[in-house]
């Protein structure tokens, strides 16, 4: 099984897999591409260019095509091209479609993690709200109207429900 956890930041992606792995031990948690990159030494702008979210788009395929089964990635390529178009870029025109596409096709389960009245009240506040807003919106239309084809055949779940009931949401569908 091979899970992909998307969303805008400040939904609760990270703690959700790290608590889906450590529920489930044969899942292995894959930290999101900022982070990697980020440890690597790559220098990010702040707040992020386009080259910045670029940087973490490839990083993502690369995670997508070369980790194990059981594996469950932090963001996935459908963040990268949110987070791109909200930069203000036709992800249309300038993403590299057959690359994500074989990539998302890596995946057994597409989860969404969105913004929900809990995570706002819940969680720390966000930084850079107008860019998360429009990351959440564009996300959740790729998702559901996928104009670039790249989720055929993958379940795609919306975790639009209470923080303390995600992964037993999840769990039931892969246990």
């Amino acid at each position: 099984m091979r899970i992909g956890v998307s969303g805008p930041h400040g939904t609760g992606k990270s703690t959700f897999v790290h608590e889906l792995c450590s529920r489930f031990a044969e899942l292995t948690p894959i930290e999101e591409p900022y982070v990697l990159l980020e440890e690597e030494g790559y220098d990010f702008e702040y707040p992020p260019s386009r080259a910045d979210y670029r940087a973490q788009l490839t990083r993502s395929i690369e995670l997508l095509t070369t980790e194990p089964d059981g594996s469950v990635f932090d963001r996935t390529p459908l963040d990268f091209l949110s987070y791109l178009a909200g930069t203000g870029l036709d992800i249309e025109s300038a993403s590299a479609t057959s690359a994500i596409r074989t990539a998302m096709a890596t995946l057994d389960l597409l989860v969404l993690v969105p913004i929900t009245p809990e995570t706002e009240r819940l969680l720390p506040p966000a930084e850079m709200p107008g860019l998360r807003r429009t990351v959440n919106d564009t996300l959740l239309e790729l998702a559901y109207t996928d104009p670039l084809h790249l989720l055929t055949d993958i379940p795609v779940i919306e975790l639009s429900i209470p923080l303390a009931d995600r992964v037993e949401t999840i769990g039931a569908m892969i246990g």
